[in-house]
């Protein structure tokens, strides 16, 4: 019989005991699904799938769930039900690994982050493309929306919680309506007798040796999973947790099958890979009507990412000010203001993303003499979005691992909640591990940029995956040497709230 290592009490966190004493709970199982689905729902995925591999995608999609999504959910939900603290991963590598390790899963969730916002931006001027070609062409105007975009969602999120939430359940009800009008585009394609554009023979709904890289681009579509519990302590109920993940990757699985299926019978395949096929997918669908649905969904969709970008900024700041509690960072950090909203963690972040997007599109381009500053700023851009996202597998791999290490290390908390028997758990790390790391391989085989050469690429992004770690790293220690006492968690909460 196994006994445990260690009692979760033995190894607490000065966050776990006073974060829920900051933070308002204020979060539901609705609001928590509505996050989630904001977090992993990039329904343009759908689209570069239905492209690349055809009838195949159904396939990789299902495969992707079975081995990525639902062992990520069911993880989740019993680290979450152990250890409902502010922080997810970052409390969860804590217990496992100890402070240094805690922190670095924390950064590599972290880190990502700062270029998702600068992606969701972005994909707002895509849409705004869609309703004329001619706006934003130049890489500097780009820039300037996607700033904007990001100050936006800085105000949004420092705002009372409750009152920016619910705008979000909002926007996430119109979200879904704006996925089932893709779906229903593609059945009245089929209706109208308007063959499918792809070719739906038995053989190509099977993988094929050259389609398998989109296994990766897979998992990558379904990053995400533990993100909404970076506010656990700000969840009402405990059953909240285990119904988000449920419903939430159900309401995942579905969207994605139906974006794939509208674009891949409404559009034609050489306009299936790009973002603005989702809405091309209503166009071509709704007939006469499509002009009008299909400008409605666009602006469903520009509205989408607009809050999307706020829900990345205040869920992943919480990650600032679990550490600014524990002293791994500045107290300064955890600052909350009087709608108690941790602010000054949202506005680093901000300012962090701000700053690059301004090198990327505003700076670099300019800066570099070129025939084409666009190509080169869309290079760039695609580069960091891929090194960050290898980071963000990484931090994936160490959950699956944190999930057996809590079981040894706490049973008897473990067998308390399981919400699964053991050999799950194990299946479940063993999937999820594979499934991470060959997100991360897809990365360096199949550069997103069209222009670098693969070896020039894969060395461009292990070398900025490898600094981003080690200025992790470099963080953890200075943060170490430079606190050099601690205070009392009254002195803390003294300055975190004046």
């Amino acid at each position: 019989m196994e006994t445990p290592v260690s009692s979760a009490a033995e190894n607490e966190l000065r966050s776990e005991r006073i974060a829920g004493g900051i933070l308002p709970k204020v979060l539901n199982s609705f609001d928590m699904i509505a996050i989630f689905v904001a977090i992993v729902l990039f329904i343009s995925n759908s689209a570069g799938l239905a492209s690349g591999a055809g009838p195949a995608a159904y396939f990789y999609w299902i495969l992707g769930f079975l081995t990525f999504l639902i062992p990520g959910a069911i993880v989740t939900g019993q680290l979450g039900l152990m250890f409902p603290g502010e922080g997810s991963i970052y409390v969860w590598t804590h217990k496992a690994f100890g402070p240094f390790m805690g922190f670095l899963a924390g950064f590599c969730a972290w880190w990502p982050a700062m270029l998702v916002m600068i992606a969701t931006s972005d994909a707002v001027v895509t849409l705004i493309q869609q309703m004329n070609p001619a706006f934003l062409t130049e890489p500097w105007q780009q820039g300037v929306v996607i700033i904007a975009v990001i100050a936006f969602s800085f105000l949004l999120s420092i705002l009372r919680f409750r009152a920016t939430q619910n705008v979000v359940n909002i926007i996430f009800v119109a979200y879904g309506g704006a996925i089932l009008l893709i779906g229903i585009a593609g059945i009245l394609t089929l209706l109208g007798g308007t063959p499918a554009h792809v070719d739906y023979s038995p053989s190509n709904w099977f993988p094929q040796v050259h389609t398998f890289t989109f296994y990766g681009t897979v998992i990558l579509g379904l990053l995400g999973v533990e993100v909404p519990l970076n506010m656990g302590v700000e969840v009402q109920n405990t059953r909240s947790i285990t119904r988000y993940l449920l419903w939430g990757s159900a309401v995942v699985m579905i969207g994605y099958l139906i974006g794939t299926f509208g674009v891949m019978v409404a559009v034609p395949v050489e306009h299936q890979n790009s973002p603005a096929a989702m809405v091309e997918a209503v166009r071509n669908g709704f007939g006469p009507a499509g002009q009008i649905v299909s400008t409605i969904v666009n602006i469903i969709f520009i509205g989408f990412f607009l809050f999307n970008t706020a829900v990345y900024n205040y869920s992943f700041g919480r990650l600032l000010f679990v550490s600014g509690l524990d002293r791994r960072l500045p107290a300064v950090i955890s600052k909350v203001n009087a709608n108690k909203v941790p602010w000054v963690a949202v506005l680093v972040q901000s300012i962090i993303a701000a700053v690059i997007a301004a090198l990327v599109f505003l700076i670099i381009p300019y800066a570099i003499q070129t025939a084409s500053p666009a190509d080169l700023s869309s290079s760039i851009y695609w580069i960091l979005q891929a090194a960050v996202t290898v980071i963000w597998c990484i931090s994936m791999m160490i959950l699956f691992i944190d999930v057996i290490i809590i079981r040894r290390m706490y049973h008897e908390e473990f067998k308390r909640v399981k919400l699964a028997p053991d050999w799950v758990f194990y299946l479940c790390s063993v999937l999820g591990t594979i499934a991470s790391a060959v997100g991360m391989v897809v990365i360096f085989i199949s550069p997103w940029a069209s222009n670098i050469e693969l070896t020039q690429w894969q060395i461009l992004i292990a070398a900025i995956a490898i600094l981003s770690m080690l200025v992790g790293v470099v963080i953890f220690f200075i943060g170490q040497k430079t606190i050099k006492s601690d205070i009392s968690d009254k002195e803390l909460l003294q300055q975190i709230t004046s």
